[in-house]
This record gives C-alpha cells, structure tokens and sequence, in this order.
C-alpha cells in the first residue's frame, strides 16, 4: 500500500551561482511512468556538490543538490515493475541513461551521451523526497547502516571499480596516495581485493591508522620521496591518486612499476607529466568516472561482505550549513553525511 504523502515537502535549494543555500516548501511530484518516489533517510555531502553550488557545472538553477541518496520508495510509476515501495534504494552521481547510444549498448551506462546526473542535471538528496530515474536506482539492502552506505553510492564505487576494472593480478603492490574520504576507502577495498597495499601520505601520525585499514607499509611523504621509495619495492602496479594536489600528480609515474597505471579519482586540473617515464615503462594514466547501478549494487555488497567501512560524520538535515561549512574548509577527516 502506498503511504499517505504530502502534498509539499522541505528541500535545500541552490538558487544561482554562490548564492546561500535555502531551506524550502517544495511542492511534492509523484513518478512519471520510469520513475520512483523515494523518502529520504542519509544524503552525503560530496565535494562535487561545492562545485554545483558555484556554478561549475554550468546554469542549473534553481537546484537541490546531492547524489549519494540513500532512501525508501514510498511510489512507483506506472512502468516500473522490478522495485516495490517500500524497498531501499540508493541514488548515486550516475542518475539515468538514455539506453540506445553507442557507449550504452556497450553497458557502460555512465558515460551515455545524454547521461543525467542526481543533483546535477536533475533534483538531488537533500530534501525529505526526491524522484529517482528506475533505470539508475541502486538496490541497498537494509541491513547497512543508511548514513555509511551513502558515500559508497560516489566515493566508494568510484574506488572500488576504478581498482577492479584494471584487471590488475592479486598479490601485486598497489598505492594509495592520500587518506581521506576516497584514500581510506581505496586501502580497504585493495587490502581485501587481495593486494599489496602502500599508503602515500603526509605524516608519521597516520601510519598507525593506514595499517588498520589493511595498509602493508607506509610511506610518509613529509619524510621521504614516495615515488623513489614504491621504485625501491620495485614499483606500484597501480597508483590511486586519491588527494588533490596537483604538485605530486606528476612525480607519481616515477613509482610505477613496468606497464602501471596512475588511477587518477581527485580532479586536480592540469598536471605535468614526463612522458618519457611513461613511455620506457609503458605506463599510462587512466582517471575513472564511478559506475552505473549494479557497480553500486556490487560494491556495496563487496562492502558488506568483507567489512569495509565508510567514515562519516552525520549532521542533522537543518544544520547543512555546518556540513558544508566543514567541507569547505577541510575539516572532514573522510565523508560528511545528511540524516534527514
């Protein structure tokens, strides 16, 4: 049975280009035919949400923000017949696809030409009900915590498949570079994807926590050159490039390994690397865009299965300002998440 819903609901909403965000009445849609009504439980506070809020991503305005949405359906359109209401779902960056192009035909629904993003190009999670496309919800099972799900639905897919999808042999070493939100992910997910795993970061007072993530050795690049130190263990298969510092990107390759990748997942802009490097080791540097919904479903599963751990702080929905106050200024340790 459908639950009784109002007929407005509160949303936050960006109203132009660096302009405060507002907390407002906002009159409730029921689902088109493809889509599902969903009631908000947790929406991460991601820092591609900051760049939507100052017009980075073009005039979307007015828009409510957020794509790491975990909820329940409380309606399904007419068409939708693989989800129920009452079922948890997830609503990530990836947020609907058109399902005819070239790249979709191919599965790789996150790069369709005419992709629409959750909180980008359409409403997003910070609100009581948002309106998901039923071809991008991702199913959570209930048994994980809301709030820590949320970050896996952007930080931890991106980490988890940007990783799995180099088809790199276990037992290789692959590094970290960077310990914060995506950075304690990608240790996790490495170290129980069966890898050799180091950790690049800056100060001896993380290495005891790097090793509890499943870190096998620490590097503390305040002390010693990072890249020089991988070449003497012979060299990184992968480096993900977690942090962004564009001052470091660069130098990376020097601790590859023969035929390695730098995985680049923190958009840094533009960075100057030795070509030469890359072509006498046959390396390359490959960035990653998340995934669609059953990478979601998987990694989340993955997560579940093998105790991997999101981080978060969680502020209640009216004190968002504090959130993204927090973000901004870089105080997070890993993930800021919205409990509604």
């Amino acid at each position: 049975m459908t639950p009784s819903l109002p007929k407005t609901y509160k949303a936050l909403v960006l109203t132009g280009p660096n302009s405060p965000i507002e907390l407002q009445d906002v009159p409730l849609e029921h689902p088109s035919a493809s889509q599902v009504l969903v009631k908000v439980i947790a929406c991460g506070v991601c820092w591609s949400d900051m760049e939507v809020a100052r017009g980075h991503m073009g005039n979307v305005f007015p828009r409510i923000p957020g794509h790491e949405i975990v909820g329940d359906i409380v309606e399904l359109g007419s068409d939708v017949k693989n989800l129920d209401v009452g079922q948890r779902v997830g609503g990530p960056w990836h947020g609907g696809h058109d399902g005819v192009c070239r790249e979709c035909q191919r599965g790789e629904f996150q790069y369709c030409k005419n992709e629409v993003i959750n909180g980008v190009s359409r409403d997003g999670g910070y609100a009581e009900y948002v309106l998901l496309r039923a071809e991008a919800v991702v199913r959570i099972p209930k048994e994980i915590d809301p709030a820590e799900a949320a970050p896996l639905l952007c930080a931890g897919v991106t980490v988890f498949n940007g990783i799995r999808k180099q088809k790199v042999e276990q037992g290789r070493l692959i590094a970290i570079q960077g310990l914060g939100g995506l950075g304690h992910l990608a240790v996790q997910f490495a170290s129980k994807m069966g890898y050799e795993v180091a950790v690049l970061s800056h100060g001896s007072d993380k290495e005891s926590f790097a090793k509890q993530l499943g870190a096998h050795h620490y590097i503390d690049t305040g002390k010693a050159d990072g890249p020089a130190e991988l070449a003497k263990m012979g060299g990184a298969s992968i480096i993900v490039q977690t942090a962004p510092n564009p001052k470091v990107v660069g130098a990376l390759a020097d601790g590859l390994a023969p035929n390695g990748k730098i995985l680049s997942l923190a958009s840094v802009g533009s960075v100057d690397v030795n070509t030469a490097t890359l072509i006498m080791k046959g390396a390359s540097v490959q960035g990653w865009a998340s995934g669609h919904a059953l990478d979601s479903e998987e990694a989340i599963q993955f997560a579940m299965t093998h105790g991997v751990k999101c981080m978060i702080e969680r502020y209640r929905f009216r004190d968002v300002k504090k959130a993204i106050d927090s973000l901004e200024a870089g105080k997070p340790r890993f993930r800021n998440v919205l409990i509604m």
